[in-house]
């Protein structure tokens, strides 16, 4: 007869056993997985460029405000935009007859005045000679001390009419020069070889020239030669330096990458918004004539740049292992010897978004540099058998 209590028994410690080793497998895996393993990199040699970018617009180095010194209407335009001119060469007349007439009648005025200087010493010299003659008639008594003196008033008056004939010969002569000026002022010339990129008159339209010169035109004097004016922030500003290279893009030719050169590091500050930013001024090569004056760029200028260094990831300057509380006065990086982590003292040199340069005697290249760590030290670790339960007897 069978023993029921028998095969529950053997069934309650089939169980007990199957569970054990349940336990020791899951103890083995958990094991095994919580142990540390290391993520590390070669250590290799590359090189590390340093950029400051910046936004800026295209703009000629040179560009000239042609305005107007006399008012008037403007009656002819002989250029219109992007028109090669020379200098010297003619770009706009305002009607000429006002200051025509104003130069004819200074002429009338100017003989006028010349007629009344000569008439005037015509009679200095008459009354000169008519002094003298009193004079001479006074030494032998034919006339009296009056006669003289009188003879002598009217030459010094005849004298005195002279000068105020010339004086008046020089303000109509100066009254000339500048109704000729002016008339010259009409004829709106370009004051250097360039091209007009701006004009901001039609034939008909009046200007008035009373305080402030109207512009007329802009005229650039080389636009084979290029400047874009950035603005980089105060953080940004003392790594920038004259003759430091630099690429730009445009956004009319985005395949492509420029090359320029830090003419120029302004010293005057603007603040927007609480921002503190300076002009730098890049020089540009625009011998293909592909930038125009007004494009938007995109700047990086170039302020450090190390070739053949060795260099780690920036993930390896952040690494430290789990387990070491250690603090270290010095930056240091961590590699792996013999399956074990060790710590070396480096240098730091120039950086950028993804690896950095380091300067140690102790590393070489091919060493494997700790990124990261993955498992848990032993010590930490946690049973999960405490998660498990016992099957009931």
């Amino acid at each position: 007869m069978i023993d029921l209590r028998q095969i529950k028994i053997k069934k309650r410690y089939l169980l007990i056993a199957l569970a054990a080793l349940l336990i020791i497998f899951v103890m083995a895996v958990s094991f095994k997985n919580n142990k540390i393993q290391y993520v590390t990199q070669d250590i290799e040699k590359g090189t590390i460029t340093q950029y400051v970018e910046a936004s800026g617009t295209i703009k000629p180095i040179n560009t000239i405000e042609v305005g107007t010194q006399v008012s008037g209407t403007v009656s002819k335009i002989y250029v219109d935009y992007n028109s090669v001119v020379k200098k010297g060469q003619l770009l706009a007349e305002l009607d000429p007859s006002l200051f025509q007439a104003n130069v004819d009648q200074s002429r009338a005025r100017l003989l006028n005045a010349k007629a009344s200087l000569s008439k005037a010493n015509s009679t200095l010299a008459y009354k000169k000679n008519n002094y003298q003659r009193y004079k001479n008639l006074y030494a032998k008594n034919y006339v009296s001390k009056d006669d003289v003196e009188l003879a002598l008033s009217n030459y010094l008056q005849a004298k005195a009419e002279v000068e105020a004939a010339r004086a008046e010969v020089s303000a109509q002569t100066a009254t000339l020069n500048n109704n000729l000026t002016n008339l010259g002022y009409s004829k709106i010339t370009s004051p250097v070889d360039g091209t007009v990129i701006s004009r901001a008159v039609d034939v008909g339209q009046t200007v008035a020239a009373s305080f402030n010169t109207p512009t007329l035109f802009e005229v650039a004097k080389d636009l084979t030669q290029m400047q874009i004016e950035t603005s980089v922030s105060e953080a940004d500003i003392g790594k920038i330096k004259v003759g430091q290279e630099a690429d730009y893009t445009l956004d009319g030719y985005q395949d492509r990458i420029f090359k320029g050169k830090v003419n120029q590091v302004r010293l005057a500050s603007t603040t927007t918004n609480n921002v503190v930013t300076y002009t730098v001024i890049i020089s540009v090569d625009n011998s293909e004539g592909l930038a125009i004056p007004g494009m938007s760029a995109n700047v990086s200028i170039i302020t450090g740049n190390v070739k053949d260094v060795l260099c780690v990831s920036n993930r390896a300057l952040k690494f430290t292992p789990e387990d070491n509380n250690q603090k270290y006065e010095n930056q240091g990086i961590w590699i792996l010897q013999n399956g074990k982590p060790q710590r070396f003292d480096v240098t730091l040199g120039l950086s950028d978004d993804n690896k950095t340069q380091i300067i140690s005697k102790d590393i070489k290249e091919k060493d494997k540099v700790i990124i990261s760590q993955t498992g848990k030290n032993q010590k930490g670790a946690k049973s999960s058998t405490k998660s498990m339960k016992r099957p009931p007897l």
